[in-house]
């Protein structure tokens, strides 16, 4: 098993850490108590969770584990806080922390989605721009996103982050049954009356032979 291979908690909690660093960096590094509450937002979720603190630690401790956050305490710190090393274990740019945030805080979306959703951590310049970042993770080794196939009915691929495994598309719903038409239905009900007609009148000669 990779050793990075993050669980759902794992992935919301160090994308909280990413995020906040950036959008709120007068509250970063936070306490348990602040990255609980960001966890569980309910704006820029999916899905939206509803993590206790215990759960939260104990993320914070495998994550740990595995290099990937900091316990700071002691200094200027008289409480326990905590922050991620996303960016220095994967050697990101910012506009490569800025995607796999948000992919870890929203799961997979499409170029226009992921533009518009990192504005608070980074102003992409274009829709190129953020093509053009997801195509130096995806060529990554290993890989760190992956663009998905497009289901029926979408116009535009969606991309995922593969730092919890790889992502299937989702398989499209089996197509519902043609319902035959009103004329079609008619004529089915007279073949079997007819058919039905005729077993009466095989039965009834039968009975005089």
């Amino acid at each position: 098993m990779d050793p990075l291979l993050l669980s759902e908690v794992e992935a919301r909690v160090l994308g909280s850490l990413v995020e906040k660093e950036t959008a709120t960096p007068e509250y970063y590094p936070l306490s348990l108590h602040a990255l609980t509450a960001a966890c569980n937002q309910k704006s820029n979720r999916d899905p939206v969770m509803s993590l206790d603190e215990d759960t939260v630690y104990t993320a914070l401790e495998i994550l740990r584990s595995k290099g990937l956050t900091l316990d700071i305490s002691g200094g200027d710190h008289r409480v326990h806080k905590y922050a991620h090393r996303l960016g220095e274990v994967f050697n990101f740019d910012r506009r490569e922390q800025t995607l796999l945030c948000v992919l870890l805080l929203r799961g997979p979306q499409t170029v226009g989605e992921l533009r518009g959703r990192s504005e608070r951590l980074h102003d992409f310049d274009s829709l190129a721009d953020v093509e053009s970042t997801l195509s130096r993770l995806a060529e990554r080794t290993p890989p760190l996103v992956k663009r998905l196939d497009r289901r029926p009915g979408e116009k535009e691929s969606r991309y995922a982050h593969l730092l919890s495994g790889d992502v299937e598309t989702a398989e499209a719903p089996a197509p519902a049954p043609l319902r035959p038409s009103p004329l079609e239905a008619r004529i089915a009900q007279l073949e079997s009356d007819l058919a039905e007609l005729k077993q009466q009148f095989e039965n009834f000669r039968q009975s005089f032979e």
